[in-house]
């Protein structure tokens, strides 16, 4: 009886934890600052993007098919569309067409950099409903490549900037802006613009990048706008698989080719993912968001950090964005084998492309891709890596300001830390600030968010405007 008296009095308190832990498990009471949109033309604006969508800067490893004369006609372009810009900023060329610029504040306050990049992915084999390269503004739509990944933030930034000046305004720090050429492609531009930051003795204050964006009814339980903050990004690796064989005629063929132990390798990876783990930045989203969800998830989300292992698990199965979030992934991206229809292949060849989770690194990702496989005659190269990125901070002046500036335009928004799953220009900057930030300033639904990268990538005019708002407060309460 005394036994069972205090079993039921420990299930009370554990449940008593439970309903007052749930009961303080709310939104945060913040101050929402009006939106600043003076001086912004939400219809000029788009107008501009939509010239600088027509100039195709398209990237490419090979830099025989890069077209060099339509990178110089945009930045040239650029010169005339923001000729206050031009005329206070300093403007220098880095590299084959990396843009730094610098907005003197006069003060010595460690500087600002908000980054874009106005090279973009191609077209080819994609089913466009319209010219990709047209940029056309339809029915409060930019249409074309580059109308928001990432033509769309640069003219963002621009617009606030040139109605600044225009207005007479002065930056409270030093403003740098870092405009990319060859982020597509995982070039050297933003490399260029540290190198010559760091050379000058600068390090920054804060650095604002492409990544997340404002969405709704992604996460779940969640009916209303996230706003992600990217705090880290995944690292990045690209693997060949080979495996070789003598070859000979396909009318006799041999049992367990080069063809088939490529196979069979990958279907190893693909039965073995690498393993859920929820790590703190995504704990720290969890934590944010679950505040803003129905009851019924809210008692989940509230107890987070003693599910993790479960909650993991969830995320993984949920979708293939929240997958990403909680592991490291494996995409078989080409396959190659024999170069004719009736000879056995000699070589088979498979291209992964791989994100390291938080936590992992190249070495520990290829270490364990090699004991899934578990057959030496598969050769295994590393093409090229890098680590997952340090984790910035969020408990500062500067990430403040970014939720501060996302609340001003999207007032209903919940701001949440995530980890980016792409890779972007700003990795170069983590190795010298702590506060580097992966936040592109645009209301977008899940059909736009699918376009980029593929057919269709577009932007409203209205999340557009929105976006220069955005930038405009956080230049103008620095």
């Amino acid at each position: 009886m005394k036994r069972a008296l205090a079993a039921a009095a420990c299930g009370a308190a554990a449940a008593s934890l439970v309903v007052r832990r749930v009961a303080r498990f709310h939104p945060p009471q913040v101050t929402r600052d009006p939106a600043d949109l003076e001086g912004l033309d939400a219809d000029a604006a788009a107008a501009r993007l939509a010239e600088l969508v027509r100039i195709p800067t398209v990237s490419s490893r090979d830099r025989g098919e890069v077209d060099a004369g339509a990178f110089s006609r945009f930045r040239e372009r650029l010169t005339e569309l923001y000729p206050a810009t031009h005329r206070v900023l300093e403007r220098e060329v880095l590299g084959d067409g990396a843009l730094l610029y610098r907005w003197p504040s006069g003060t010595d306050a460690p500087p600002l950099v908000l980054m874009a990049h106005y090279d973009v992915v191609p077209v080819a084999g994609q089913d466009w409903s319209r010219d990709p390269f047209f940029g056309l503004v339809e029915d409060g739509v930019v249409h074309g490549r580059g109308a928001i990944d990432d033509k769309g933030a640069l003219v963002a930034i621009l617009e606030a900037v040139e109605s600044l000046v225009a207005a007479g305004s002065t930056p409270a720090r030093d403003v740098y802006l870092s405009f990319g050429n060859d982020e597509e492609v995982a070039g050297v531009g933003a490399q260029l613009a540290v190198e010559a930051l760091t050379a000058r003795g600068v390090r920054p204050w804060a650095v604002l990048d492409e990544g997340g964006a404002v969405v709704t009814g992604v996460f779940p339980g969640v009916p209303g706008p996230t706003a992600v903050v990217g705090l880290a990004e995944k690292g990045r690796l690209d693997v060949e698989l080979v495996t070789t064989d003598a070859g000979g005629h396909a009318s006799a063929p041999v049992r367990g080719g080069a063809p088939a132990r490529l196979a069979r390798a990958i279907l190893r990876i693909e039965d073995a993912p690498f393993p859920a783990r929820l790590h703190d930045v995504v704990l720290g989203m969890v934590d944010a968001l679950g505040r803003h969800a129905l009851t019924g998830y809210r008692a989940l989300f509230a107890h987070a950090a003693y599910l993790r292992p479960g909650l993991a698990l969830v995320l993984s199965r949920a979708s293939r964005e929240a997958n990403a979030l909680v592991r490291t992934t494996v995409a078989i991206t080409e396959l190659e084998g024999s170069k004719a229809r009736n000879v056995l292949a000699t070589r088979a060849r498979a291209h992964a492309d791989i994100r390291i989770a938080l936590g992992e690194t190249v070495q520990s990702t290829v270490d364990r891709l090699r004991r899934v496989i578990d057959d030496p005659t598969v050769e295994l190269t590393v093409v090229s890596g890098n680590d997952p990125s340090p984790v910035s901070r969020a408990d500062n002046e500067a990430f403040a300001l970014v939720g501060a500036a996302i609340r001003s335009v999207y007032p209903d928004a919940a701001v949440a830390p995530y980890v980016m799953v792409q890779a972007s220009d700003a990795r170069h900057f983590s190795q010298v600030c702590d506060s580097v930030y992966r936040f592109m300033p645009f209301d977008v639904t899940r059909d736009e968010l699918a376009a980029l990268h593929a057919a269709d990538e577009r932007i409203t005019v209205a999340a557009l405007h929105r976006g220069a708002g955005f930038y405009r407060h956080l230049l103008r309460h620095l």
